[in-house]
């Protein structure tokens, strides 16, 4: 046979050639996914940064939520119709995106905090990043479906369904890094900032990488530019963060701080003076609100525990307090076996371990080996707590967001009432009768609600004004509970019995109201507080 011999190994070769070819693709396919799921993250943590920090500043956490979403979610519709035209140069366009979206979502906590400190015009600051945040976010679904197709041509079905799983998985990722690992770690100004530099290297550095043979040499390195000036910023603040924060955050307060923490639960700061008082004011706030002054706290505190331990008081609960002020008055009676302490936040109860100021203040409360302290959300403890006490102090902040508001409703009291001894005593600070009188009236309502015999009373701290509380007994039906002191109390600065008994009168204007009980279904509480307090 003279004619060509038939080598029947060509189609085996060429197909030996295609496999690489093929595994590229997959390589450069899984790069884009992974680019897709890390911009999500990055996309979802800007967006709970804003919120958090909305919280932080201003409160009503609800609102906050609110504005920055639906805002975000608006400007992402509009951000994938801009972005429509740009589609055929899609890898320079998304890269310009990712170059921006890292830089704003970098700085985003930053220039709120500054626009809210130095500037006192945050919302409308909020509402312009929370667009521009949105519109850029929603700029790089379209380009990166563009992407997608250009590496492996498919059916637009099947590009939607990885690009979403992608984006999904990344979204779900960020938003469990935001509060389990950002925030304990850099804290929110940081945070932000390592945020937008992984946004900057996996949304610009791995794309163009990717597609380096399909963009000119003068838009990658015009790009890439972009992106190391962005990194240099970001690093550069980085750097500086201390020195930023400790300034803006000293623009909110009259005196001086001496201690500042940001912790996944809120904003501790502590700030010391003797400009007013010619002694040493030493003052904590919780996300900006006061919480005591070291000249007239002994006022509130001897209020707020001796009254209810003028009865059984073997067994203690303190509920919220971790600054162990109340704590400090509970132990000064020696017939105290057992103290209870459950407060949220751990590093409010390591501050009054360790901190010099507070040590002070409690005597070192803490470390007396009676008292044992949980920290855990005291509504979700309640459910399951089993130990009974004699006498349980509630000493919570004013409940002006959702989360304190459901730790006064009726079924947090409900709740209490099953780890109450027959004849216990319950005190729950009420906030200020004057100031907030329908929030002051409001819960000794939902106290008597949820089956307890009420007495109602006020002081005057000087730090906070007129300051109520209502101590409270099981069994609706019963006579009120009795205003008084124990035959054996400790010598006090401030409390007496003619003290308590003008206590319980209430002036003509500031009486009971008729207002509503709160309950979780319905916290009329947080509105009453939102509307009483926003001009103070």
């Amino acid at each position: 046979m003279n004619g060509p011999v038939l080598d029947r190994t060509a189609p085996a070769a060429t197909g030996a050639e295609r496999p690489p070819k093929a595994s590229r693709a997959r390589w450069r396919r899984f790069l884009l996914l992974f680019a897709v799921f890390t911009c999500a993250a990055c996309g979802l943590v800007y967006e709970l940064a804003l919120t958090a920090l909305g919280s932080y500043l201003i409160g009503n956490s609800v609102m906050q939520t609110s504005v920055v979403i639906s805002v975000m979610v608006f400007a992402m519709g509009i951000g994938s119709l801009a972005a429509k035209p740009l589609q055929r140069r899609a890898v320079g366009a998304f890269a310009l995106v990712e170059v921006l979206l890292a830089l704003v979502g970098g700085l985003s906590v930053l220039i709120l905090y500054v626009a809210f400190a130095w500037l006192r015009v945050y919302m409308p600051a909020m509402v312009v990043v929370s667009f521009t945040v949105g519109l850029l976010i929603g700029a790089e679904i379209p380009l990166l479906m563009t992407l997608l197709q250009r590496i492996r041509r498919q059916e637009a079905g099947s590009a939607v369904a990885d690009l979403f799983a992608a984006d999904y998985v990344g979204a779900l990722v960020g938003g469990l890094c935001f509060p389990l690992l950002l925030l304990p770690t850099f804290g929110q100004l940081r945070g932000a900032l390592v945020v937008g530099a992984v946004n900057a290297v996996a949304g610009v550095v791995v794309v163009l990488w990717i597609f380096r043979r399909r963009t000119r040499r003068a838009v990658r390195a015009a790009l890439l530019a972009g992106a190391a000036g962005v990194l240099g910023l970001l690093g550069t603040v980085y750097v500086l963060a201390d020195d930023i924060e400790v300034t803006a955050r000293q623009q909110l307060y009259r005196d001086p701080i001496i201690h500042a923490e940001t912790t996944p639960y809120q904003d501790i700061v502590v700030t010391r003076s003797t400009a007013f008082t010619g002694e040493p004011d030493t003052r904590l706030f919780l996300n900006g609100d006061l919480q005591f002054s070291s000249v007239d706290e002994y006022r509130y505190h001897e209020a707020l525990v001796h009254p209810a331990l003028s009865g059984k008081r073997s067994s203690v609960l303190i509920m919220g307090g971790g600054d162990a002020l109340a704590l400090r008055e509970v132990l000064r009676y020696d017939d105290v076996d057992e103290v209870t302490l459950v407060d949220l936040d751990p590093a409010m109860t390591r501050l009054a371990r360790s901190f010099g100021p507070l040590l002070e203040l409690n005597d070192r409360a803490l470390g007396d080996p009676r008292v044992t302290v949980v920290h855990a959300d005291a509504f979700t403890w309640l459910r399951d707590a089993t130990r009974r006490y004699d006498a349980v102090l509630i000493d919570f902040p004013d409940p002006d967001t959702a989360a304190l508001a459901k730790l006064y409703s009726v079924e947090f009291y409900h709740l209490l009432g099953h780890v109450l001894n027959p004849g216990s005593q319950v005190v729950v600070q009420g906030g200020s009768p004057f100031f907030a009188p329908k929030t002051y009236w409001s819960i000794a309502t939902t106290i008597g609600e949820a089956g307890y015999a009420t007495t109602a009373y006020q002081v005057d701290v000087p730090s906070f004004g007129n300051w109520g509380f209502v101590l409270a007994t099981p069994g609706a039906d019963g006579p009120p509970p009795s205003l008084r002191l124990a035959d054996d109390v400790p010598r006090l600065r401030f409390l007496d019995d003619a003290v308590l008994a003008a206590a319980t009168v209430f002036p003509v204007d500031r009486r009971p109201q008729d207002v509503r009980a709160s309950t979780l279904m319905d916290p009329v509480v947080l509105e009453y507080t939102r509307h009483e307090w926003q001009n103070y």
